[in-house]
């Protein structure tokens, strides 16, 4: 076990409060490890999580939540649940210990950990960092999973790995904020921009430390990777000691700010990828052009690739598997993916884009003219950015969702502004809209909650809409 944990797991009594795919795979890896266990949600618990507590005897309740909950030792938090609904504030009071899953998974994790978080890029960057590990266990023979915020529980991976496999953990700042003695050997922040504010009460600054939380219990021993083109990261840490702490690696399309920010990591000069190192000569990746021909469109998808490659060289990773696993990279569901060309008109999915910065980046990327699909649910985010944007590139906009308003209000004087009641209907009428030559682009800018259980589902339904118009 990496790190002992609050106790013995043997005889333990656990709450879990949520009962989706997190709350789950906590449940029953405690269990798995002889606490005893028990689940509530405040809202309806489906049928194959209900089948699998039965089938493994761990006891369970919906629709609210039983003085039974705080019949235990420790409360594991599912990373949907606000901290400031009346059940955690009862936890608090009562003195039960609060983590995340995150936390309590890795307390029984034997394998070296990268973790990644940041606003945007997170999964892209995992998904690269993971290709680039398996490319070198090929030739050393270990093992690598992948889990947290990119879909799969890390309590649900953490069994059976030793400690020269490598889990790549994708955590979000929800997860984060009940994380205890976490320490990855190597974390990685891709940036912080405005995110998640209806959460943190508007405050950048309560977003940011959550996201800090992701070093905090870091040593000597261990390696922080953070952005050097970030503005707030560059700043923080240009002024931020480490003593006693981990060592810093810094990536940036800005060598210079790199360089000066880390002692080594991963930058864009004369336009190719080269990691460097104070104790060791620079190396070459891989050409920004090459990049491009694999589909990493955008300075935000190289930005992506850096942090991959200096969070690789951090973890031991030689330059080679780190070059071979980019030139055969070909990105991931739901981020600014192709999914295909009607009339003339190029499709792309990028469902993932669940802030406004995520939009802007997808509309920085595409050529030529778009006809955007966007809306959801609206997370506190300044719709004002992207008047600039919309005006040169947007020639209609079809909106969803709870925001819909707010997309017309903001850029109803640019561009026609189209409402619709469902995705269908939003699909439609950007086929319809759309003329040869241009990008029908699906970049909600919004959270999917509104309409659907995850970004995964809503990107799911567009492409499903999108072979049905087509047909």
């Amino acid at each position: 076990m990496k790190e002992p944990g609050p106790g013995n797991a043997d005889g333990m009594r656990v709450t879990v409060i949520g009962a989706r795919r997190s709350g789950i795979a906590a449940a029953l890896l405690m269990q798995e490890r002889g606490a005893e266990v028990f689940v509530s949600d405040a809202g309806p618990v489906g049928a194959p999580e209900r089948l699998e507590l039965e089938e493994h005897g761990i006891g369970w309740e919906q629709d609210g939540h039983s003085s039974r909950v705080f019949d235990a030792g420790l409360c594991i938090v599912s990373p949907g649940v606000p901290p400031d609904v009346p059940v955690m504030k009862d936890m608090r009071r009562r003195g039960i210990d609060i983590v995340s899953e995150i936390e309590a998974a890795s307390w029984f994790c034997e394998a070296r950990m990268i973790a990644v978080t940041g606003t945007d890029g997170k999964t892209t960057t995992v998904s690269l960092i993971a290709a680039i590990c398996r490319e070198y266990a090929a030739e050393s023979g270990f093992r690598v999973e992948v889990a947290g915020n990119i879909g799969v529980p890390f309590s649900s991976v953490v069994g059976g790995l030793a400690r020269r496999d490598i889990v790549v953990v994708e955590i979000s700042s929800y997860q984060l904020e009940a994380c205890r003695t976490f320490h990855p050997d190597v974390a990685v922040i891709t940036n912080i921009t405005p995110d998640h504010l209806d959460r943190y009460g508007g405050s950048m600054e309560a977003y940011a430390r959550a996201k800090y939380r992701i070093f905090a219990g870091q040593q000597c021993d261990d390696t922080l990777v953070v952005n050097a083109d970030d503005p707030m990261l560059l700043e923080r840490f240009r002024s931020f000691s480490l003593s006693g702490g981990p060592r810093l690696a810094a990536f940036g399309c800005d060598g210079m700010n790199a360089r000066e920010l880390g002692s080594s990591g991963a930058v864009l000069e004369n336009g190719r990828i080269i990691l460097f190192s104070d104790a060791e000569p620079d190396v070459m990746v891989i050409s920004e052009r090459e990049l491009l021909k694999r589909g990493f469109a955008g300075r935000h998808n190289v930005s992506n690739a850096l942090a991959a490659s200096a969070a690789a060289a951090a973890a031991g990773i030689p330059a080679g598997p780190v070059r071979r696993a980019m030139a055969a990279f070909r990105g991931v569901e739901h981020r600014q993916e192709y999914v295909c060309e009607r009339n003339g008109v190029t499709c792309i999915n990028d469902s993932k884009a669940t802030n406004l910065q995520a939009l802007q980046k997808a509309l920085e990327a595409v050529t030529g003219r778009v006809v955007l699909i966007a809306g959801g649910r609206d997370k506190g985010g300044d719709y004002s950015m992207l008047r600039e944007l919309v005006e040169e590139k947007v020639a209609g906009m079809v909106v969803i969702g709870e925001a819909r308003g707010l997309f017309r209000e903001a850029y109803g004087d640019l561009v026609p502004v189209m409402e619709a009641a469902s995705l269908h209907e939003a699909v439609s009428k950007g086929v319809d809209t759309a003329l040869p030559g241009m990008t029908l682009l699906f970049s909600p800018g919004c959270s999917s909650f509104d309409m659907f259980d995850n970004f995964e589902e809503r990107g799911s339904m567009f492409k499903r809409i999108l072979r049905e118009v087509a047909a």
